[in-house]
């Protein structure tokens, strides 16, 4: 890259507007993992993947909820719209989507995972050893994650429908760790749900250097979020129950 390209990327980290710029904070959140790795080695003295649990078992958990939100996903696609017709406009140019797309995947991963080995991992994990009652050890980590999210600058007067939405979909991951017994199926889930709202349909302005396609709006278009949160929510949801339902084979 040049020194352009570098002064041009560094001054997009306000704006979030180049993928470049995407990719860098994503990867970022590795350092939650290194720190929430040294914490338990040092503090706990066990190994860090017990935040996940067995990892074979993680993995096929992961797998079968991925299979699941795929077929979900052609499925609501084969779906007439029924008087919801978003109109979307062209994002990253294909051939450019398709050179960004494979450490985009990756950096999604990354930071979807960390978020759920702090939230769902080590949060809940240590919560639950000292707390018996789940409106504890699930609910806590669940409202925190959806702090985590709280915008006022970006989504204005929906900060806090924001930040309900996120503290749902907290509660969603929680009650999937809880029945697999690892971080599989959450972060599955989470990837599925931001590979979605990052790399392929993302409102305009703000973190949508990534996807292939945009919204007609912008998260500061306060009508048009409040509407499609709803749906949003509704997909989330369905999600969910096919993530369940993947998990009782």
């Amino acid at each position: 890259m040049s020194d352009e390209g570098y002064r041009a990327v560094h001054e997009d980290l306000e704006t979030l507007l180049l993928p470049q710029s995407i990719l860098i904070l994503l990867s970022s959140f590795g350092l939650i993992w290194l720190a929430l790795a040294a914490i338990v080695l040092v503090l706990h003295k066990r190994r860090p993947e017990t935040l996940i649990g067995s990892p074979t078992i993680a993995f096929l958990q992961a797998k079968f909820v991925i299979v699941a939100l795929l077929l979900l996903t052609v499925a609501m696609l084969l779906m007439p719209p029924y008087g919801y017709s978003p109109a979307l406009e062209g994002g990253l140019p294909f051939g450019r989507w398709v050179l960004f797309l494979v450490p985009a995947l990756l950096a999604v991963f990354i930071q979807t995972s960390a978020e759920e080995v702090l939230f769902r991992g080590y949060l809940q994990q240590q919560l639950a050893a000292r707390f018996n009652h789940p409106a504890i050890w699930m609910m806590l980590p669940s409202v925190l994650f959806g702090l985590a999210h709280y915008a006022p600058d970006t989504y204005g007067s929906n900060a806090w429908l924001v930040v309900i939405w996120a503290g749902i979909f907290g509660l969603f991951a929680a009650d999937l760790t809880a029945r697999s017994g690892t971080l599989g199926p959450a972060i599955a889930l989470h990837f599925a749900t931001n590979v979605s709202a990052l790399l392929l349909i993302a409102p305009q302005g703000e973190m949508s250097g990534l996807a292939l396609f945009q919204h007609g709006f912008s998260a500061a278009d306060e009508d048009a979020v409040r509407a499609f949160l709803p749906i949003d929510f509704a997909v989330m949801l369905v999600s969910w129950l096919a993530a369940r339902l993947a998990l009782r084979r």
